[in-house]
């Protein structure tokens, strides 16, 4: 029998890590250029997917990145972020600094694939379960309801919703033995109660579930997730006011620089922790290539612009694609809603406990628009964004009956209304001048770039 040889894929693969380990990246962190961040400065051999990558990385260290310059053209790419702490702090600690260039010099020296970056990791003590499904006020009630009966305990999950749509990744431990939950009886039961949780009493709405044994990266799997969905997929006459006048606040446009084929995407939003990870993830997924990019905060909106190719070399070739982009882009940056009243719960952790909170809210007409759960040793931290029943504003004396019943000491109201953003006029685009003339004069100084007309 004659013997299989490697694939091209697998040849090609061995090629580019003797590249890298010819050419191992460099990482500095400079605390001397800026009075009010840190700079960390990145040049590696380039690969689809280098940005977002590094962009992981930094949000993975709990880091704020104010500005960011990118340029990758040709087979190396250099990123320079100005970055700060969740206090807004530079960043002196030796311990951060060299914790952040190992996690960055062994992220991109791995070569690891975009695949393997969101796959299955062996040594997790979880069970990993994937939902999407139509969302409805009581859904995550249901939901952690149904784990409780199956004897599962919810260590960490993360839950977004968007265009009436709910997606969440949630890890749980079985309660006896405290590991992973490996029976497939047990498992294909769990896949099948909560599917039907998912498609509720109409069942004609898709809902997935998956689970796995192992850890992804929880909230570009998010991502993935909702974008197969296709939560950027619908009609302006199915938006209610409120979410017209949310799209308002953000502007998403597409262009073309005809002289260096590139297509120009300009974004305005409000800022936020992990903007950035949120719109490069998308760009990602959607095969497209940002060879040059420039990004700045200016409280309380965030402005970003990418210079950009498909996969395949070619610009936004048509308005049908230049407006699914929009749309996507559009998606990506508010399926991380922050629009509700911020709930955060904190006490001793224990079997049930999310069923007990989640149902309380429910019992009070409170709908959940995004949770963020996890289990520091014995301790429950979770935050919890919330509305009413019809996604409006909650009614104070709603919250103290919540907090009564759950306990006024464990959770608390963390309502930032200083972080929202002050009214802003509704037009096309208004970025104008400002936005462009600063981005295209720091690409240009850098040698990056040439203006565009």
């Amino acid at each position: 029998m004659m013997a299989c040889g490697p694939s091209s894929i697998e040849v090609e693969d061995e090629y580019e890590k003797l590249v890298i380990r010819m050419n191992p990246p460099r990482v500095s962190v400079d605390n001397t250029t800026s009075k009010k961040a840190t700079l960390i400065k990145v040049d590696s051999v380039n690969k689809h997917g280098s940005l977002l990558e590094v962009v992981q990385v930094l949000i993975d260290l709990n880091l704020t990145i104010k500005r960011g310059y990118i340029s990758s053209d040709g087979e190396w790419f250099m990123d320079v972020f100005h970055v700060v702490d969740r206090e807004g702090n530079k960043l002196y600690d030796s311990e951060v600094i060299e914790r952040i260039q190992q996690s960055l010099g062994s992220r991109i020296y791995s070569f690891q694939s975009l695949r393997q970056s969101v796959g299955i990791q062996a040594a997790s003590k979880h069970t990993s379960i994937e939902l999407i499904g139509r969302d409805r006020p009581g859904l995550l009630s249901e939901i952690f309801a149904v784990l409780a009966d199956l004897k599962c305990n919810i260590v960490a999950a993360e839950v977004w919703t968007h265009n009436s749509r709910m997606a969440s990744v949630v890890y749980a431990t079985d309660e006896v033995t405290g590991g992973p939950i490996d029976n497939c009886d047990r498992l294909a039961q769990i896949k099948h109660l909560l599917r039907n949780v998912l498609k509720g009493s109409k069942g004609k709405q898709s809902a997935k579930t998956s689970i796995s044994m192992g850890m992804t990266h929880t909230e570009r799997r998010l991502h993935q997730m909702m974008y197969d969905d296709r939560d950027y997929d619908r009609s302006d006459s199915e938006e209610n006011a409120e979410a017209r006048e949310e799209k308002a606040k953000l502007v998403v446009t597409v262009e073309n620089c005809v002289e260096r084929g590139y297509s120009v995407v300009y974004v305005r939003s409000k800022d936020r922790p992990k903007l950035l990870f949120d719109t490069v993830c998308t760009l990602t997924d959607m095969q497209y290539v940002v060879f040059h990019a420039i990004v700045f905060t200016e409280e309380p909106e965030a402005y970003q612009e990418y210079y950009i190719r498909h996969t395949d070399g070619c610009p936004v070739s048509s308005e049908g694609e230049k407006q699914r982009l929009v749309h996507c882009l559009e998606a990506a940056i508010k399926r991380r809603s922050t629009d509700g009243l911020r709930l955060e719960l904190c006490c001793e952790d224990r079997i049930g406990l999310l069923s007990d909170v989640t149902r309380i809210f429910r019992e009070n007409g409170l709908s959940v628009i995004r949770a963020e759960v996890s289990t520091r040793e014995s301790r429950a931290m979770n935050v919890f964004y919330v509305t009413d029943a019809s996604g409006n504003p909650v009614q104070s004396q709603t919250i103290e009956a919540v907090r009564n019943s759950i306990g006024a000491t464990v959770l608390c109201v963390k309502d930032d209304m200083s972080s929202r953003p002050s009214p802003q006029d509704g037009g096309r685009f208004s970025l104008g001048n400002l936005f462009r003339s600063r981005s295209e004069k720091v690409l240009y100084n850098l040698g990056l770039m040439r203006s565009c007309s």
